[in-house]
């Protein structure tokens, strides 16, 4: 006689808060340190700092997905003097971050964690690559499945397109919520 499978994995969540956005980023970051690839360029950087760098990760996606605009930073600066992050960095990053996220959100969740994580990619790849880098096609069409370009509205009136290889909208740019905490501290 056989018997159900009771180890099921934790049912997934409905939406994103600050609770699950905190555990997503900790267990995504605890696969990347053990990861033979990402583990030593990130180790590299982030050595006796990621107590600081894991909250700022926190903030940073409960500012994309929650609208909480608590992340104030560069993202472009940050990972410029990575030294030897070369394509393949990228391809598996993008692996470990997307497969997170599956595991932690239910789809229709999971794509608002998944398209500005594409996007993010492609803008670091083409500012780190030079603009004549091509993203790997299997990157490229997962963004333009899970963001699909915009078509025609039957009221004749055409919505404004996005190029296919348009990088991530968005700029975060400015101080650090703790560069602004130490000058509102050297202030009084």
């Amino acid at each position: 006689m056989t018997h159900p499978d009771t180890s099921a994995a934790p049912a997934r969540h409905t939406a994103p808060t600050e609770d699950n956005i905190r555990e997503l980023v900790y267990a995504f970051y605890d696969r990347v340190r053990a990861d033979a690839l990402l583990g030593p360029v990130f180790e590299g950087v982030l050595a006796g700092r990621w107590d600081e760098h894991l909250p700022k990760m926190c903030r940073f996606w409960s500012s994309l997905v929650l609208g909480t605009k608590t992340y104030r930073g560069n993202v472009q600066q940050a990972h410029d003097p990575v030294p030897g992050v070369e394509p393949k960095h990228f391809s598996h990053w993008l692996y470990l971050f997307l497969d997170t996220v599956q595991a932690h959100y239910e789809p229709a969740v999971a794509v608002q964690f998944m398209e500005p994580a594409l996007r993010i990619a492609q803008s670091l790849q083409l500012s780190r690559f030079g603009w004549d880098y091509v993203v790997p096609p299997e990157q490229q069409a997962l963004l333009d499945s899970i963001a699909p370009r915009r078509r025609p509205t039957d009221h004749g009136h055409d919505l404004p397109t996005r190029p296919a290889g348009e990088p991530f909208p968005a700029k975060f740019i400015g101080r650090s919520m703790d560069e602004n905490e130490d000058e509102a501290a050297r202030s009084h």
